[in-house]
């Protein structure tokens, strides 16, 4: 990797204005002035002021450096990469985001001191989490640049701490900078307060060929494999990455493109929907598991699990709270997971009522599975375009719904008896 940048796959608009930000903002840490705690408007006009860039300043509003940003872009575009790599573009001591300066490379691997990361393991990220880390946003960075928030998933703020982070946002003390990650900025996803205060860096869904280069090139994986495993992504490059190195992966894609040849009847189609959703549950318990376990025993080991002295046993007594709390974490982890776990599968059998409308429509785009193209033509030809929009409805519909709180078993099996008629 030449730069931080290096694993945006497919972003180069983006990456133009995420450098000469950092360009902006590494002036300003030059120019014998402080900047004003005055909001995004003085940063601008600092950044404006101090951009030692000799390139004449870009009509893009966006080009310079403020306190507030918001990622935003599909699954797989690399929101939080984006993120991450500005962050150390914004921390790295050459001010260009060199790969390989200290201030690159512990913000890329999580350990730099002024950088605090927010991945939400549950539904929502509380206000009582967001105010904690909105009070120690608020101290001066310790390396002498940037105090920096990064939100993975801001959409699951809840109101209030929406409203927490908006007062930090509104106020930000002169060193401190918020990076938010979202899907959209449509108000279901971030409020429109807070995007009134951010500048939007739009990302955008890359295309395979791009993410089976990074498979190549980056990972070692055989170009036909890394081509294979982009197109059944469908760009999304965490994704593709998983389905290339990860047979496990492969054999759980497998059993749901197997979905369309099984729904003979209601039955069949109850029986499908119970096995989706089964296999999502062991693929969340499996993905928690290790680190539940650890949670525990380290959360036992403080409380004084296994002591001997005076007190141990009182002490293990008094911890049933703490206990409770972290198995309600827990437990709100395990939820999100299985959630993840379905809207993969449910993106793959969209992907294959995408291929066989397609088919059924004769248009010249190539298919997201390949190597079920002709179970998708033998569909398209028993269903017709009609036929095959509606059943992609149906799983866009099932997505939707389970979004909005839809008992996941509920959501399933209305989609799979809709798979069923057409």
């Amino acid at each position: 990797m030449t730069d931080v940048f290096g694993d945006l796959v497919g972003q180069d608009e983006a990456v133009a204005m995420l450098r000469r930000a950092a360009a902006s903002a590494a002036a300003l840490l030059r120019a014998p002035v402080t900047a004003p705690a005055g909001g995004h408007d003085d940063l601008d006009a600092l950044a404006e002021e101090y951009d030692g860039d000799p390139a004449p300043a870009p009509a893009d509003p966006g080009a310079g450096m403020t306190h507030a940003w918001i990622f935003t872009g599909p699954p797989g575009s690399g929101r939080s990469v984006a993120a991450r790599a500005f962050a150390a573009a914004l921390e790295c001591v050459h001010g260009t985001g060199c790969g390989t300066c200290p201030g690159c490379h512990t913000t890329l691997t999580g350990t730099h001191a002024d950088v605090r990361l927010v991945v939400p393991e549950g539904l929502s990220i509380g206000v009582n989490e967001m105010r904690v880390l909105v009070l120690r946003a608020a101290s001066a960075p310790s390396g002498g640049r940037w105090q920096i928030v990064i939100i993975e998933d801001a959409d699951r703020l809840t109101e209030a701490a929406g409203n927490a982070l908006l007062k930090a946002i509104e106020e930000p003390p002169p060193r401190t900078v918020f990076l938010l990650c979202a899907p959209s900025t449509h108000p279901d996803d971030i409020s429109v307060t807070i995007r009134s205060r951010c500048r939007v860096v739009p990302l955008r869904q890359p295309p395979p060929a791009a993410v089976a280069e990074v498979l190549v090139r980056r990972d070692g994986i055989a170009p036909d494999v890394a081509e294979w495993a982009a197109a059944a992504a469908q760009g999304h490059v965490g994704r593709a990455r998983r389905l290339a190195r990860d047979p496990e992966a492969r054999q759980r894609r497998d059993a749901v493109l197997a979905v369309p040849r099984r729904l003979t009847g209601v039955g069949a189609a109850f029986d499908a929907a119970s096995a989706l959703i089964e296999a999502a549950e062991a693929e969340a318990a499996a993905s928690v598991a290790e680190i539940d376990e650890a949670e525990r025993t380290a959360l036992q080991t403080a409380l004084g699990a296994g002591g001997t002295g005076r007190g141990a046993a009182g002490a293990m007594r008094g911890a049933a709270g703490q206990l409770k709390d972290l198995e309600k974490r827990q437990k709100s982890r395990a939820t999100r997971a299985q959630r993840d776990a379905l809207d993969r599968a449910l993106v793959d059998l969209a992907g294959f009522y995408r291929d066989a409308l397609i088919m059924a429509l004769r248009a010249p785009v190539a298919p997201v599975h390949t190597d079920t193209a002709s179970l998708a033509s033998a569909g398209a030809q028993k269903w017709d375009a009609e036929g095959s929009l509606r059943r992609l409805e149906a799983v866009l519909e099932c997505r939707a719904a389970i979004e909005a709180n839809v008992k996941p078993r509920i959501a399933v099996e209305a989609m799979m008896l809709a798979l069923w008629r057409g």
